[in-house]
């Protein structure tokens, strides 16, 4: 899996994309599609027709890597299908890997107290 650390920025096409295509064409997604550099060192997921699968694409400064994942006896939880990207947190996105429910994991930082003291 891809080390999900604090400071990695993760974005998940709303859209389902053909999952022939390999780096180079998902690299064109996120350029012309999003409007977003496939070289910024960012993960990039992709989602096939088919809820039980995903792609991951990522610049790791050597070249780009491309993880697909096809769960078994399962399904991905994915958002709405509809035009753009969204971003997730790499708690979100662990969970999302993992094939769990990535909705119902609190966005870090936004943890306020109930009560003083």
């Amino acid at each position: 899996m891809i080390a999900a650390g604090a400071d990695l920025k993760i974005y998940v096409a709303m859209r389902p994309v053909d999952f022939r295509r390999g780096h180079d064409g998902l690299a064109a997604v996120v350029q012309q599609t999003f409007g977003l550099d496939p070289f910024s060192g960012a993960a990039f997921v992709f989602r096939a027709k088919r809820s039980d699968r995903l792609k991951i694409l990522v610049w790791d400064q050597t070249g780009l890597v491309l993880v697909h994942k096809r769960l078994e006896g399962g399904q991905f939880v994915w958002p709405r299908v509809r035009d753009g990207v969204m971003r997730l947190s790499p708690a979100m996105f662990a969970a999302l890997f993992e094939g769990l429910d990535w909705k119902l994991v609190r966005p870090e930082g936004r943890r306020r107290p109930q009560r003083a003291g």
